[in-house]
């Protein structure tokens, strides 16, 4: 199958860690790539954005990135990018005339200026009947919700995005929480399938080798530094641990900047400010940017993840740490709410609530083996269900659906699974694993219980050291 992927502001080539850098870039690399294994010509189309890039770039076996000229060869936010969309859209256009191999079986946009320049690239081409998928990433509506006045979008989001659900032929969303926005929207969930982000098993496992604590017990937190993320969250969390004794506790907070130097970053100022009010800035480690290689260590050196952002439209960062075999506790919002399993691989708080995450985490603290067990169920709920090869296979079934409804056959060199019998047998394995799963969720959830039962015990009877400290 021939895949025309469209990611204007995120491209695979990207590094990570910059502002208008993160998940997306992850996503559409990680796709691209595990359907290219799968024997698809994928051919990624973004935004040039450097004098210095050629036009196209082998990024992996079968897959090529496209730099198209869509407004200044520079770095420039996504949110400014708007004007330039029609420009991709007939640039991609021109690309499948003069490069006839690349017109394809498929379009799948990424984010929602993404499918404004599909659409346009797709009529420049006359090819109107090519099935568009879209994923959106992030919604513009749960932005505002949450961000009101500080949210930057173009004011024509408000009316732009919901034209992308509409003119659409199909729609894949990463969590349930995205199909009832859509549905809140007004578009039709019957064209919606979920299909989840993965993570890449091959580098984040439990078997790396931990970084060095040096005695001291690490929470971590990893995500660009942007208020909605909540790293304050994380600050206040550690001060209430800080409050009820526990001094061999740090927090590390990983993203910023490339180069390491966040002395001029506005947020990681804040930040440290807040450190420093609420007495932990001993404790609290800006790290800035760490390198993707070195992520599992970071992970592996962890007692928990600590993932309180306002809203996450996915959110990747609890599937590496689970994959790692950390326990997450994570804000019950948007993706978080699928990907973390309260009581089976991490502990869900609700958002906003630092309080609410110390006491999860210290939960986690005080019952190590507990956590250990979380974690072991973490990396198999990873393995079995967040794995990018089978995150390709589901994104690859849409595409053949969608090819057979048009009435093409969509083909590609390399023979591929007998998608039928394939069904069937992920149908009944997954069947098989949710109920799994309920059993392991039902002894968990006891053992959880019984933990929490026994904190509150312990404070209010002041039997815990810890407990008195935080009386005195």
């Amino acid at each position: 199958m021939k895949i025309s992927m469209v990611s204007e502001h995120a491209s695979p080539l990207a590094t990570l860690g910059g502002v208008d850098a993160g998940g997306q870039n992850v996503h559409v690399a990680a796709l691209a790539q595990s359907l290219g294994e799968r024997g698809h010509d994928v051919t990624v189309f973004t935004r040039r954005d450097s004098t210095e890039l050629p036009e196209t770039v082998d990024f992996a076996d079968r897959v090529k990135v496209v730099h198209v000229e869509a407004g200044p060869p520079k770095v420039i936010s996504k949110d400014d990018m708007l004007p330039f969309m029609p420009a991709l859209g007939r640039g991609m256009a021109s690309y499948w005339g003069q490069h006839p191999d690349t017109i394809p079986d498929v379009v799948h946009t990424h984010f929602w200026m993404s499918g404004l320049a599909g659409r346009e690239a797709l009529k420049a081409a006359g090819l109107d009947s090519v099935p568009l998928v879209h994923t959106f990433h992030a919604l513009g509506t749960v932005k505002r919700r949450h961000q009101g006045v500080l949210d930057t979008s173009p004011p024509d989001r408000v009316h732009l995005e919901p034209q992308v659900g509409f003119d659409s032929t199909h729609i894949i969303a990463t969590c349930n929480d995205e199909v009832r926005e859509l549905e809140a929207m007004g578009i039709d969930t019957a064209k919606t399938s979920v299909v989840p982000c993965g993570v890449d098993l091959r580098l984040f496992r439990p078997d790396v080798a931990p970084e060095e604590t040096y005695g001291t017990r690490r929470i971590v937190s990893v995500g660009r530094l942007v208020a909605r993320k909540g790293m304050d969250i994380g600050i206040s969390a550690l001060a209430h641990l800080a409050r009820r004794g526990y001094d061999d506790v740090e927090l590390h907070i990983i993203g910023g900047g490339s180069s390491g130097d966040l002395s001029s970053d506005t947020e990681a100022m804040r930040l440290m400010d807040v450190a420093s009010e609420l007495g932990v800035s001993d404790r609290v480690v800006l790290r800035g940017h760490v390198p993707r290689a070195d992520m599992p260590s970071v992970f592996r050196s962890a007692s928990l993840v600590a993932c309180t952002p306002w809203y996450e439209p996915f959110g990747i960062v609890p599937l590496e740490a689970m994959a790692c075999g950390v326990p997450v506790v994570a804000a019950k919002v948007g993706g978080l709410a699928d990907t973390v399993v309260d009581g089976l691989t991490g502990l869900h708080v609700p958002p906003h609530s630092p309080e609410a995450v110390a006491t999860a985490a210290a939960l986690l603290l005080d019952n190590p083996d507990l956590a250990e067990e979380l974690g072991k169920h973490g990396i198999e709920r990873a393995r079995e269900r967040y794995a990018w090869p089978q995150v390709a296979r589901d994104t690859e079934q849409v595409f053949l659906k969608l090819c057979a409804d048009n009435g093409a056959a969509a083909t590609w060199s390399d023979p591929i699974d007998d998608f039928v019998e394939f069904d069937r047998i992920e149908r009944a394995r997954r069947r098989d694993r949710a109920l799994r799963d309920d059993e392991l969720r039902l002894s968990l959830a006891a053992r959880v219980d019984e933990a929490r039962a026994r904190q509150v015990w312990m404070r209010g009877a002041g039997e815990d050291l810890r407990v008195r400290r935080t009386q005195l």
